[in-house]
Parts: structure tokens; C-alpha cells; sequence
């Protein structure tokens, strides 16, 4: 029966890796689709959302189902209720992908990022792409280097962002109103990615350590026990 209880732990990490993965190949397509004003890729993003959000709701139904016939306790049991968190920021880590493609959709023909902010949000892109991948490989090899990886990361996500926001304020900001609302929605979805993936960093280093650590060393521990 233990050997069971293990190796339903190992699919659960499995499935956060698997919808990790595709989290990341949205919020590619999703920021090369803005950069570009690529409406097919926007497309692809915005109808792959729904595999997402199945994969996430399939990896809750089998945590709940866990907890009801293994009744976990202690650390197997944080285990299993931090799954269940981590799977609601990887769905809405897909959804921001999929808000960022609506933008480039809503806005086809003309591109939706506003004159003079291009390179902020290639950069903010790039970024979010980078934080993406390397949560995918916290996920699979729970190596805590890139828990502090990730924070450094966001940290330049959320500078662009302010920047942003100092240009659409400053006086010699020149966009119409949409142009306006698209920078700074746009800024948003971006930032809010990497904190998403903060979040879901901070639970495995958790599950690792013991502890809440802001900075955290490499740790030879792993978050999922092996079957």
C-alpha cells in the first residue's frame, strides 16, 4: 500500500512538470505572437489554453483523490496540499499566456505594443520565457539553485515593469489612450507571471527545507520522495 501512496506522489509530479512544459510553450508563442502582431500564433495560445486548464483540473481530482484514500499526514500531506497550489498558479500561469495572446488578437492588424516600449517588452518577454523554462527544471529535478535563479529573474521583470509605467506617466508620452491601456495591461501580465512563478518556487523549497528562506542554497534534498 505505501509503495502505492509513493508512486501516486511521483504521478503528481509528473503531471506539474507536464503542465509546466506547456505553460512554457505558451507564454513563448504568447510573446512572440505580441512582439510580431502573429495572430495565427495568438490563436494557437488562446485554443491550447483549454489543455491546460484539463490537465490542471485532472491533477486536482487526483490529489483530492489522495487525500480521501491515503488520509497523507505531515510532510506526505504538505506534499499533496502544495500540489494542489502549485497546479492553481501553473493554470494561471497559462491563462496570463492566454490574456497576452487576446491582446495581440484584439489589436490584428496593428501591433499591440505601443511605439517606444518595443524593446521593454521583448525583454519582459524573453524574461517570462526564461522564468517559465527554468521553473519547468525546478519541477523536474527539485534543484533549489534555481529557486534564487528565479527571484533574480523576477526582480528585472518587475524593474521593467516600473519602467513601463514611468513611461506611459511621463510627459513626453505621445500614445492614445488604447496605446495606454494596452502598455500597461500588457506590463501587468507579463510582471504577474514571474511572481506566479516565485510563488510556485517558494512551496518547493519549502517542501525541501523545512523553512519559508527568501534566499535559499543548493540543497541535496528532493521535494517528491522516490517511489
Amino acid at each position: 500500500m505505501r509503495e502505492v501512496f509513493h508512486q501516486s506522489l511521483e504521478d503528481v509530479r509528473h503531471r506539474l512538470v507536464e503542465i509546466s512544459e506547456l505553460v512554457t510553450v505558451a507564454i513563448d508563442k504568447a510573446t512572440r505572437a505580441f512582439a510580431t502582431s502573429d495572430v495565427t500564433l495568438a490563436e494557437e495560445v488562446i485554443e491550447n489554453d483549454a489543455v491546460i486548464d484539463e490537465k490542471a483540473l485532472s491533477l486536482d481530482e487526483l490529489a483530492i483523490e489522495i487525500l480521501a484514500r491515503q488520509q497523507p499526514v505531515a510532510r506526505d500531506l504538505r506534499i499533496v496540499v502544495s500540489a494542489l497550489r502549485v497546479s492553481a498558479s501553473l493554470e494561471r500561469m497559462g491563462d496570463i499566456a492566454e490574456h497576452i495572446a487576446q491582446l495581440t488578437r484584439m489589436r490584428y492588424p496593428e501591433r499591440a505594443i505601443p511605439k517606444g516600449l518595443k524593446s521593454t517588452f521583448t525583454k519582459m518577454g524573453e524574461l517570462d520565457v526564461e522564468v517559465a523554462e527554468k521553473l519547468t527544471e525546478l519541477l523536474r529535478t527539485e534543484e533549489l539553485a534555481l529557486v534564487a535563479e528565479l527571484r533574480n529573474a523576477d526582480d528585472k521583470l518587475d524593474e521593467l515593469h516600473v519602467s513601463v509605467f514611468e513611461k506611459v506617466l511621463s510627459d513626453s508620452w505621445q500614445g492614445e489612450a488604447s496605446a495606454t491601456i494596452d502598455a500597461t495591461l500588457a506590463s501587468r501580465y507579463l510582471e504577474r507571471f514571474g511572481d506566479h512563478a516565485v510563488s510556485v518556487a517558494k512551496k518547493v523549497s519549502y517542501l525541501a527545507t523545512g523553512d519559508w528562506r527568501t534566499e535559499t542554497d543548493t540543497v541535496d534534498v528532493i521535494a517528491f520522495p522516490s517511489p
